[in-house]
């Protein structure tokens, strides 16, 4: 895990080194700082002078300058130290972003199904903050500590070994407390984390159908929703943060123990004859450097404990295999739209015993237009998605233009497929920039085109500013029909070998789809069109059509074959024609 994170520091492996530099001078001079003193005091404050009198003006001045001058040090290194930690995190965080962001762009179908939608927005959001912060702390704090823990003890013991047993003595507790503290609220962190999980999708869903909600007066059911998993969020982090708040009362009750044995037996060493006053006071000093080096660490492992949960979360991301990728010798050229379905058959558990599509055998001719139809769920999207390699088959073979979708390059394959999924995206931006999704170098007069035979053209000249119109994010301030006709536009930018229209002019009226399919045919003649519909009028006019039943292909022929030889066509198509009857 720490390897995988390490590989996103990448530029910023020199302030990554250059922060523990200047931790490390810093900790050199505040560990310095305490002998000066003590050779301030005892020298300079409490020496008895020949002539009787009690101080030296000489040794205050120089041993004063002296601290004046590793102070300045030590604030300039301690400055420098947390600028570069600070860039260091920032960039590690900006690259893991970055490698989090194109990882999930690479991703296949299947990949993307493992994770939910606000899992892996939590994961670039909440989790990488806690990463970042506890990388921050790492590169300084971290070094920081350990260092001020040893030269403080070291400097302690060289003042008086007999007193510094006090800590040998303090940071066993220290060590299983904080042990117990740890192991106890990682697992709640992590538990925590998942719940945040879902109360963005919770959200989401919401935000995303507020129309649907307040259509059916569900704001109440809504609100307990949200409620009752922002309680679960409030109730485990109230639980980890009451076992981390231990940590403060064990450091402070070591602190002070510590604090009254050296003060206790230090002032009868000084009674005694044994020990100066200066060197008392730089023994607090460094007992005080040396438990609060301590509680730094202890705070550490705090943070290294909330966010070792985000960092699974993360790396979990980062190793997740992506299942489709170019071959090695990959095809970068679609001869045609032909396409042969050979004994095809696809799970999405990749399981063979449990196939949602058996014992496919298609062939289609490149420039044919093909219809689709079926009952819900018969499998008609997966069919079409395994064309342009959204999925990849589980048994058989799938070739488009004569070759296996798998030898062609993954770009190249999908140039040459346009399709337009059954839920309909638009990008928040201009109409022409959602266009140029199809063709980024589209002149006005190539969108004008795609959008007159998408049947687009006439509804965008009556907005005011036309192509330029502002599009809300998901195109809210479009119809539903107006939104499926810009993404046919955008799909026909393209120009591809294949296009699949899934479903995509269901919320369009019959006559629309009628122009939009007359129109597709005569200007795309060579364009291999693949059109999933409901309504047998949209696709009894292909030069043939599929019938699909329980992931099967029941039947495969023209109109008129399919009203003679298939039941399940004849009856979709009379009972259609006889509620087209009725309306009429």
């Amino acid at each position: 895990m720490i390897k995988k994170l390490a590989g996103s520091i990448r530029e910023y492996k020199k302030h990554s080194l250059l922060a523990p530099l200047f931790v490390s001078l810093e900790v050199l001079m505040e560990v310095l700082i305490p002998l000066v003193m003590a050779k301030l005091i005892d020298q300079g404050i409490e020496r008895i002078n020949p002539d009787g009198t009690q101080g030296d003006i000489g040794a205050l001045l120089r041993y004063g300058g002296l601290l004046c001058l590793l102070a300045v040090i030590s604030l300039a290194m301690g400055a420098l130290s947390g600028r570069s930690a600070a860039i260091a995190s920032a960039g590690f965080a900006r690259n893991l972003r970055h490698d989090l962001y194109y990882k999930v762009q690479d991703y296949s179908f299947s990949n993307i199904d493992k994770f939910s939608t606000s899992s892996l927005v939590t994961r670039l959001t909440t989790d990488v903050s806690h990463v970042q912060n506890a990388y921050q702390m790492i590169i300084r704090v971290a070094v920081r500590s350990p260092i001020m823990l040893i030269s403080a003890m070291v400097a302690a013991f060289g003042l008086n070994r007999r007193l510094s047993l006090i800590f040998l003595a303090v940071i066993p507790v220290l060590g299983v407390g904080l042990y117990l503290i740890t192991t106890n609220a990682h697992p709640i962190f992590v538990r925590a984390f998942k719940t945040y999980d879902k109360l963005n999708r919770v959200v989401q869903e919401n935000l995303r159908g507020i129309r649907v909600v307040k259509s059916f007066v569900r704001e109440e059911h809504e609100k307990d929703k949200f409620t009752d998993v922002s309680t679960q969020i409030f109730d485990n982090f109230s639980l980890a943060q009451k076992i981390v708040a231990l940590n403060g009362p064990l450091m402070q009750s070591c602190i002070y123990i510590c604090m009254l044995l050296i003060a206790w037996f230090g002032s009868h060493m000084i009674v005694s004859g044994t020990m100066s006053t200066g060197e008392l006071n730089s023994l607090i000093t460094y007992t005080m450097q040396i438990l609060m080096s301590l509680m730094m660490l202890s705070m550490i492992f705090v943070m290294i404990t909330i966010s070792r949960a985000s960092a699974e979360r993360i790396v979990e991301v980062l190793d997740e295999e992506i299942d489709i990728t170019d071959g090695e010798h990959a095809i970068t050229e679609v001869p045609d739209g032909s396409i042969s379905f050979r004994d095809v058959g696809f799970s999405y558990a990749k399981n063979s015993d449990r196939l949602c599509l058996s014992d496919i055998d298609l062939e289609i001719r490149s420039g044919e237009t093909i219809g689709i139809i079926g009952s819900t769920g018969s499998s008609k999207s997966t069919l079409v998605q395994l064309i342009p390699r959204l999925y990849d088959v589980t048994e058989g073979e799938l070739r488009v233009g004569g070759i296996d979708v798998r030898d062609y390059d993954i770009q190249a394959l999908r140039d040459a497929v346009s399709m337009v999924l059954q839920k309909n995206v638009l990008f928040s931006g201009t109409i022409k920039e959602n266009l140029r999704w199809g063709n980024a170098d589209a002149t006005d007069e190539e969108m004008q085109h795609a959008c007159e035979v998408a049947q687009a053209d006439g509804f965008i000249r009556t907005f005011s500013e036309g192509y330029d119109t502002y599009i809300e994010q998901g195109g809210s301030n479009v119809s539903g029909g107006q939104k499926q006709r810009l993404c046919i536009a955008r799909a026909l930018l393209k120009k591809p070998k294949i296009l699949i229209l899934d479903d995509s002019t269901s919320a369009v009226d019959t006559a629309t789809d009628a122009l939009i399919r007359k129109a597709m045919s005569e200007q795309f003649p060579e364009t291999t069109k693949l059109i999933i519909a409901q309504r047998i009028a949209s696709v009894q006019d292909s030069d043939r059509i599929i019938v699909m039943d329980n992931g099967k292909v029941a039947a495969f022929g023209t109109h008129e074959e399919l009203l003679k030889d298939s039941d399940i066509y004849r009856e979709a198509y009379y009972s259609q024609k006889k509620g087209g009857s009725d309306d009429e």
